[in-house]
C-alpha cells in the first residue's frame, strides 16, 4: 500500500504561507492532509512509483528565482519520507528548470537528460528512469513544482501524461488557495491589520498559554520587547503613508528573522512589537534579540516603489531598534498564578526596553526577574549601534 507523507503543520505552514498576505495559517483546517489528498489524486490521475510537492519559501523568496531553495513538502513512494523537509536548490536539475521557466517538463529516458540531477538517487539509492514536472502557481507566480518518477506498468511517460499533470496542476494551485483563503478568514480577528503580525489581544492570550506550558514542561521561555527609534522622524518627514510600510517591513522582518515554530511574533502598538519564544534559554534569546538590532539598523527602508505614486525613499541609517530581553524559569512549588507570573514578566521586559531607550537607544538590555536591567552575571547587557 503506498504511503504519502507531508511535512508536520507547524513546519508545513510555513511553507505554505506566501508573502502577499502576510498572514499565519493556524486553524483547523487539516493542511497535510490536503497535500496528501493532492498526491493521491495525481497518482490516480498518472500511477507512479513516486511524486513530490516541492515549494520555495516565502520568508528567503528572492527575485532571482535560481537562487531559491525548494522544499519538499509532500511525498509518496521508494523512501519518500526520508525527502520531506530536504531543500533543493533551483538552480539545479529538471525541478529547477521548470520552477525557473514556469514551463512542464517531460524526460522519457532521464539518463540522456542534460537537465537531470542525480545527487537525490544517489543519496537514496533509487534509479529514476523517467519523470513528468509541471509547475503550481500561487496567483500569477509560480511557487513551486509537482513532480512524479517512474509510470508504473509502461515505460516511460507520454505527453498525454504531461498533459492530463497540467490540468491537475491547475486544481492543486486551486486547492491550496482555497486552503489559504480558508486559514486567513480564521485568523483575521488575531491579527494586527498593518503588518500581519498577531495584535496585542491574541499575544496576551498566547503569553498566558505559552507560561503554562513552561510550567507543565519545566523549560524556560523568553520575552522580547522592541520600540523603533525615531520612528516619528519617518512621519514626520515623509507622511504616516510612508511610516505605515516601513512598520509592514519591520513586520515582515521579524517574522523571518524569528524562526521558532512555536513563536508569537506580535505589534503591541504604535511603534512597538514583543516576541514570546517558547523553549527558549536566555542566551539563545538574546541572540535573536542583536538579530534583531542588528538588521534592523542594516536594512534599506522603503527600498523599492511601495504605493502609487509613492516612489522609493531608501531609508537608511534612520532607524534603529531598542530592545528589552526578559527570561522566565518556571521554579518548583511556585505558587503564583500564572496572570502574576505574566505581568511580571511583561513588566520586566517593557522596563529593559526602556532602559535601552535610556542608554542612548539601539542597544538590547536583559531583566532578570527582581533585576530590571541586569544580566545574569549583574551587568547590563546592550549593544552600541
Amino acid at each position: 500500500m503506498i504511503q504519502f507523507h507531508s511535512l508536520e503543520i507547524p513546519q508545513l505552514e510555513r511553507f505554505l504561507e506566501r508573502h502577499k498576505a502576510g498572514l499565519s495559517l493556524k486553524s483547523d483546517i487539516d493542511l497535510d492532509l490536503v497535500l496528501r489528498q493532492i498526491l493521491q489524486k495525481a497518482y490516480e490521475f498518472v500511477p507512479s512509483e513516486s511524486g513530490s510537492i516541492l515549494l520555495d519559501d516565502p520568508f528567503r523568496k528572492v527575485a532571482a528565482r535560481k537562487e531559491n531553495d525548494l522544499v519538499f513538502i509532500a511525498t509518496f513512494g521508494y523512501a519518500s519520507r526520508d525527502l520531506i523537509g530536504q531543500r533543493l536548490s533551483a538552480k539545479y536539475g529538471i525541478v529547477g528548470r521548470v520552477y525557473q521557466t514556469g514551463a512542464p517538463y517531460l524526460s522519457a529516458h532521464v539518463e540522456e537528460d542534460e537537465f537531470f540531477f542525480a545527487d537525490i538517487d544517489e543519496k537514496l539509492g533509487h534509479k529514476t528512469q523517467s519523470l513528468v514536472c509541471v509547475p503550481i502557481y500561487s496567483g500569477k507566480h509560480v511557487c513551486g513544482v509537482l513532480e512524479l518518477i517512474n509510470k508504473l506498468g509502461e515505460a516511460s511517460f507520454t505527453d498525454r501524461d504531461k498533459t492530463l499533470l497540467e490540468i491537475f496542476a491547475g486544481y492543486t494551485s486551486f486547492t491550496l488557495q482555497n486552503a489559504l483563503d480558508a486559514r486567513r478568514a480564521h485568523e483575521l480577528a488575531k491579527k494586527d491589520d498593518l503588518t500581519g503580525l498577531y495584535n496585542d489581544r491574541w499575544f496576551n492570550v498566547r503569553l498566558t498559554e505559552s507560561l503554562t506550558l513552561a510550567r507543565e514542561s519545566s523549560r524556560p521561555a523568553v520575552l522580547i520587547f522592541m520600540d523603533l527609534d525615531r520612528f516619528k522622524s519617518v512621519n514626520d518627514c515623509h507622511g504616516h503613508l510612508a511610516g505605515s510600510q516601513v512598520l509592514r517591513e519591520v513586520g515582515f522582518l521579524l517574522k523571518r528573522i524569528v524562526q521558532n515554530v512555536d513563536a508569537t511574533v506580535a505589534r503591541y502598538g504604535g511603534d512597538e512589537f514583543v516576541m514570546i519564544l517558547p523553549e527558549t534559554t536566555l542566551e539563545e534569546g538574546l541572540k535573536v534579540a542583536e538579530e534583531i538590532r542588528e538588521t534592523i539598523g542594516a536594512t534599506t527602508f522603503l527600498e523599492r516603489e511601495w504605493g502609487f505614486s509613492m516612489p522609493p525613499v531608501h531609508l537608511r541609517g534612520v532607524l534603529s531598534a531598542s530592545v528589552g530581553v526578559a527570561d522566565y524559569i518556571p521554579l518548583a512549588g511556585v505558587t503564583e498564578a500564572v496572570e502574576q507570573e505574566k505581568n511580571d514578566l511583561l513588566r520586566r521586559a517593557d522596563a529593559a526596553m526602556y532602559e535601552a531607550k535610556s542608554r542612548g537607544k539601539n542597544c538590547v538590555v536583559v531583566a532578570r526577574k527582581g533585576e530590571p536591567g541586569k544580566s545574569p552575571g549583574g551587568e547590563l547587557s546592550e549593544a552600541a549601534g
